[in-house]
């Protein structure tokens, strides 16, 4: 039976007294999805699903989504604590809230205070890397110590944007003013860097709350930082509970949980991108806008006018470490490949080098002239995830692979393939990659112009890649660095920082009370 009911809005919606609540699956059941597909229940999900457990279709896949209802649970009441901590936070002062930076960071750099963080780090590096798991990103070293008590300090010393007029126009009897403020709760999945904590703080610095989720590697540092100094500094600084929450669960499933938590004003993602292609999905169905940050993979394409030893720092300095500006393609003129094509595998060669390990390199027919040929038959050992495998050290792949991402852990790893012109290289780039970052290497201004008008990404430059990062090149903490696969709406591409997620509201002011239309 269907009855009519008066909306909130005013509107007439139609809705089914036919509701139940789901409490079994059975193996072969079939899930309607998108509207005219079919997803079918597997024995897995049927024998595992309880009374209580929540089921969530993706409906561009119809991938089936368990979560469990303990899940569930934890992660509700984290998104339900940052959502009550929101509501008490317009009455807290910008003083207040600079406060609570300060005291975050006096905590992580108190030697004493950081001694069961970097206890429970440990445990965490261990465990995973009994597991065979890579622990490149998790250790919390002093580097990163260091880098995350600087990105407090420069929140705290950023000033305060909330309620800062953006529009005013002045009516005869009366004014209209446009004002920023807080958009809400922000909502975070990321891997396991533990740094992290400290980016999606900022998002406080312009009203805002936020609730973590946090690979399940590196949990136990998470809830030793929320314990040891996250917490604490929020009762120092009188911030109200749970403005920033962890989700502390282990279950890949709370943070889909989360994401389908219509309080949520942000859904923000970082990690490996089908994870995070799932995560956004969550969100997108749930209408919740929001920011993926998973593939990235930088371009470096040679100009006419390439300078060889500036190609080959450039090269070299792309490949210290694999994050998502690293250099993964580079595209070199085929009219000087005899010349600069053996500077990228010099350039290449280095950066191994400097880590102690053998490079890797993907070569695109027309391209393996400017290889040593005796690379594409030695075997070597080449550093992956799950430990060291022996590969060749340069192996052909086809053109239309040259969006593939090279998720290296410790060998760099690039793919090299020649091209007629840049602007063959820029139209490869705009339809193949995921339009992140590129780089021309030429000292011509006339090529740095075209290439700048012509290439379809939020970041590029003319030299190294890695600059590429919100703290490193302006100054602010990142949430994260997004692309232009998902569109250029905000923050969808470019740094996304704390400082660029707020909302605007619009009030009158009646000086003529007996104005009318």
């Amino acid at each position: 039976m269907v009855q009519p009911v008066i909306g909130t809005s005013g509107h007439t919606r139609l809705v089914s007294e036919e509701i139940g609540v789901l409490k079994s699956l059975s193996e072969g059941q079939p899930i309607p999805f998108g509207g005219n597909r079919v997803a079918v229940v597997g024995a897995e999900l049927a024998a595992n699903f309880s009374p209580g457990d929540h089921l969530i279709v993706v409906n561009d896949s119809g991938a089936l989504l368990h979560v469990e209802s303990e899940v569930h649970k934890i992660a509700a009441d984290a998104v339900g604590a940052a959502s009550v901590a929101f509501g008490a936070l317009g009455a807290v002062t910008d003083e207040t809230i600079t406060s609570f930076f300060d005291a975050f960071a006096r905590r992580l750099e108190d030697d004493a205070t950081f001694a069961p963080i970097a206890a429970a780090n440990a445990t965490d590096v261990e465990s995973a890397a009994e597991r065979g798991r890579s622990v490149t990103r998790l250790i919390l070293s002093d580097q990163m110590r260091a880098d995350m008590i600087t990105g407090l300090r420069l929140w705290r010393d950023t000033p305060s944007s909330r309620g800062s007029e953006v529009l005013s126009i002045e009516h005869d009897g009366w004014t209209v003013q446009q004002v920023t403020a807080g958009l809400g709760v922000v909502g975070f999945v990321f891997e396991g860097r533990p740094n992290v904590f400290a980016d999606a703080c900022g998002v406080l610095r312009t009203g805002n709350t936020v609730v973590f989720r946090i690979g399940s590697d590196a949990l136990g540092t998470a809830k030793a930082i929320v314990e040891h100094a996250l917490d604490p500094a929020l009762a120092d600084a009188g911030m109200p509970a749970g403005a920033a929450s962890l989700v502390p669960s282990a279950a890949r499933s709370a943070g889909w949980a989360m994401f389908a938590d219509q309080r949520l004003a942000l859904a923000v993602a970082r990690g490996s991108g089908p994870a995070v292609a799932q995560l956004g999905a969550v969100a997108q169905q749930t209408g919740t806008p929001v920011s993926l940050h998973g593939t990235g993979g930088a371009w470096i394409v040679t100009g006419e006018d390439c300078d060889g030893d500036r190609l080959e720092a450039v090269i070299r300095n792309s490949l210290d470490r694999k994050v998502c500006n690293t250099v993964n393609t580079v595209c070199v003129l085929r009219s000087r490949l005899d010349e600069l094509g053996p500077r990228v595998i010099e350039g290449l060669s280095g950066a191994a080098a400097a880590a102690g390990v053998y490079p890797k390199v993907h070569v695109v027919d027309g391209a393996q002239s400017a290889v040593p040929q005796d690379w594409f038959d030695t075997l070597v050992p080449i550093g992956r995830s799950e430990g060291q495998v022996s590969e060749r050290r340069a192996q052909m792949i086809d053109g239309d692979q040259l969006g593939l991402e090279w998720e290296w852990e410790a060998s760099p790893e690039i793919t090299l393939v020649a091209v007629d012109s840049v602007a063959q290289a820029v139209t490869w780039f705009n339809t193949m990659s995921p339009r992140f970052a590129a780089s021309l290497v030429s000292e011509s201004d006339r090529e740095h112009a075209e290439f700048f008008e012509s290439i379809d990404s939020p970041f590029v430059g003319d030299g190294f890649t890695r600059w590429v990062d919100g703290q490193y090149a302006l100054n602010q903490p990142e949430l994260g660095l997004s692309n232009w696969q998902f569109g250029r709406l905000f923050a969808r591409g470019g740094v996304l920082s704390g400082a660029s997620v707020f909302t605007v509201r619009t009030r009158a002011m009646q000086a003529d009370p007996e104005l009318h239309r």
